[in-house]
């Protein structure tokens, strides 16, 4: 059975007046009776009745979070924390994949269903400050997500992926490992995650003195585990030597993982590896997997509040583009516990 209004109510221990003054975002409202509310309303998972709801205030109560590919575990644990940051503001998400392609990417930023929604949240790969007028054209709010795009005018939350690489490389280090790996690396990008990830490897190495040995920089070009398990048996079977590596993803650490425990290479004594995204398989693989976690929780809150900032101001906001770098932690598991 659907949960109502009333269900809300009953948990917040309010009338229900004021759980629909609170999903309206109606004023003078007690700062800790609408944090109860909207608690009550993300655990039961409440949804208002939108249609009702945007013949009176002229929205949806609907936003859309655009991203590359959902079998990216990275992206899939992304859209659950925006769709639990959505909740808690009493928001519903619609929820689109791209499939990283530029085609793909401005279509559905200039499709019809964006008409259906209130704003949107739009992390792209292919799309460039070279298509500004793409994003430019879009309509309603949108907030940036991800590494592409810094120049327009648009808020943008991202995270800090040179600092998290270069700190993940500096680990490696710390625990005896000289010719460590970068693991995913695209050298033909300018502005990419794998870019910005490799800067911070690099910038670990020469602070140690060590140099950046090209034998020890692997391209991998999708950031899945099977190609992260087809490239560690490449550098396998061409006898490579190396002793860490730094994988620009979770994903790929753990196909990674999966060939060097084939091969019996023990880790961490004699290859410790480190990811990064901190997605919750890397707590259960053998060994567990350390890594960065990048902050996507306040990655999805912030982006969350930004666009509702920006949804309620729609008709008269001149304030500049805001841009947010969330903050990032270190993980240290079994991987590269020596």
């Amino acid at each position: 059975m659907a949960t109502t209004l009333h269900d809300v109510a009953k948990l917040a221990g309010v009338s229900a007046k004021t759980v629909s003054n609170v999903v309206n975002d109606y004023p003078h409202i007690k700062a800790a009776t609408k944090e109860r509310v909207l608690a009550a309303i993300a655990e039961l998972g409440y949804r208002p009745n939108l249609s009702a709801r945007g013949l009176r205030s002229g929205r949806s109560g609907v936003i859309s979070l655009i991203v590359p590919d959902l079998r990216n575990a990275y992206f899939a644990e992304l859209a659950d924390a925006v769709m639990r940051a959505a909740a808690r503001r009493g928001l519903s998400l619609l929820i689109e994949q791209s499939g990283g392609g530029l085609a793909r990417e401005a279509d559905l930023l200039r499709g019809a269903r964006l008409r259906a929604v209130d704003g949107v949240l739009y992390s792209a790969l292919q799309l460039s400050d070279d298509d500004l007028a793409v994003i430019e054209d879009v309509s309603i709010p949108m907030v940036l997500l991800g590494e592409r795009i810094f120049n327009a005018p648009n808020d943008h939350v991202t995270m800090r992926n040179t600092e998290g690489a270069r700190a993940a490389t500096e680990h490696l280090l710390s625990i005896g490992c000289r010719r460590v790996v970068a693991f995913g690396a695209h050298r033909g990008d300018l502005v990419s995650s794998a870019s910005l990830r490799f800067a911070g490897y690099r910038a670990a190495l020469e602070a140690a003195g060590l140099p950046v040995a090209p034998e020890l920089v692997r391209d991998v070009a999708v950031w899945h585990r099977f190609d992260g398990a087809v490239a560690m048996r490449e550098m396998l079977d061409e006898g490579l030597r190396f002793d860490g590596i730094v994988a620009f993803n979770d994903a790929l650490a753990l196909g990674a993982i999966r060939v060097l425990a084939e091969r019996g290479i023990r880790m961490p004594e004699e290859v410790a590896v480190i990811g990064f995204d901190d997605i919750d398989e890397g707590r259960y693989s053998l060994p567990s997997l350390s890594t960065i976690a990048p902050g996507r929780e306040q990655i999805a809150s912030t982006a969350v509040d930004l666009l509702v900032e920006r949804i309620e101001s729609a008709d008269d906001d001149a304030r500049p583009a805001r841009r947010v770098y969330a903050d990032f932690q270190l993980v240290q598991r079994e991987s590269t516990t020596r």
